[in-house]
């Protein structure tokens, strides 16, 4: 079922290896994600119970762990493999959408941040 629902994570901070050149595999970099979680949100409204609705404490604490161990070398990889991640952390999650930025990105340029933005659904093709 699709929902117009949605539980947003914005400015989940951390840091992980990621990236291509020498000195973005040597050491972890600043990342900062934001995600939106596409789930019914009915239950929860009428029960006002944590059961009834996704725990974002605990999904924030899998999303890091996932984007911390992976160390690929592409952003579009981290976030794909974020987004399977959301996707399979709880099965009432119909769709979600990953933001992941590198805060300090290695270009000889004044840039606030790269980044890339993907959105997944339940049961749809995954990058990889």
């Amino acid at each position: 079922m699709d929902t117009t629902d949605r539980i947003e994570l914005s400015g989940l901070e951390f840091t992980a290896v990621i990236g291509v050149l020498p000195q973005e595999r040597e050491r972890a970099q600043p990342l900062r994600m934001d995600l939106v979680v596409h789930v019914d949100l009915t239950g929860a409204g009428m029960s006002d119970r944590l059961a009834d609705t996704i725990d974002y404490g605990t999904l924030c604490d899998t999303v890091v762990e996932v984007a911390t161990v992976e160390q690929p070398e592409l952003l579009e990889r981290l976030a794909a493999v974020v987004a399977d991640a959301v996707l399979g952390f709880d099965p009432r999650i119909s769709a979600v959408g990953v933001s992941m930025a590198k805060l300090r990105p290695p270009v000889p340029h004044n840039l606030d941040r790269a980044g890339v933005t993907i959105t997944r659904r339940s049961g749809g093709p995954s990058a990889g």
